[in-house]
């Protein structure tokens, strides 16, 4: 498995910065897109620069925090193939793998405190989707996709 991805705003610097240290010292390669510092900055080009990677297939996974979480899954979710999934604990973690095959968890850093953030991030990538039933409707989001590019042409 390639890298999983990380990324935060200002507001999310400092849970990423634990929850990157937490998942390297387990032995999870991860490749972190920034932001590298508390000072202001924009989560939208944060999020697209994670999303656009997912998008495009050269990395499964990523994870993206903000205060709310709110604008992060907004952006990565207007790039085909990207499942952005917006997770507050433990058991919605798990069923955005299991249902929905979420390939970028979005923590709010205001709202998930490390410990926690720490476990979802675990649960979410150890979780594997279930398909069955819930493949069809992967699918069903991946045609409504390719009726949105058809239409922006």
């Amino acid at each position: 498995m390639n890298a999983l991805l990380i990324a935060s705003d200002h507001a999310g610097f400092v849970l990423k910065e634990k929850l990157r240290r937490y998942l390297e010292q387990r032995g999870i390669k991860v490749k972190d897109l920034g932001t590298y510092s508390k000072e202001r900055c924009d989560y939208p080009e944060y999020a697209y620069s994670l999303a656009k990677a997912i998008s495009l297939g050269q990395y499964k996974r990523g994870i993206l925090i903000c205060k709310s979480g709110i604008g992060n899954s907004i952006v990565a979710n207007k790039l085909p193939h990207v499942r952005a999934a917006l997770c507050h604990n433990l058991k919605i973690a798990r069923l955005s793998r299991q249902h929905n095959d979420s390939n970028v968890l979005v923590l709010g850093s205001a709202f998930v405190k490390a410990g926690l953030a720490k476990k979802m991030a675990v649960a979410w990538l150890k979780t594997e989707f279930l398909g069955g039933r819930h493949l069809r409707r992967v699918k069903l989001i991946n045609k409504i996709e390719q009726k949105i590019r058809r239409c922006e042409k």
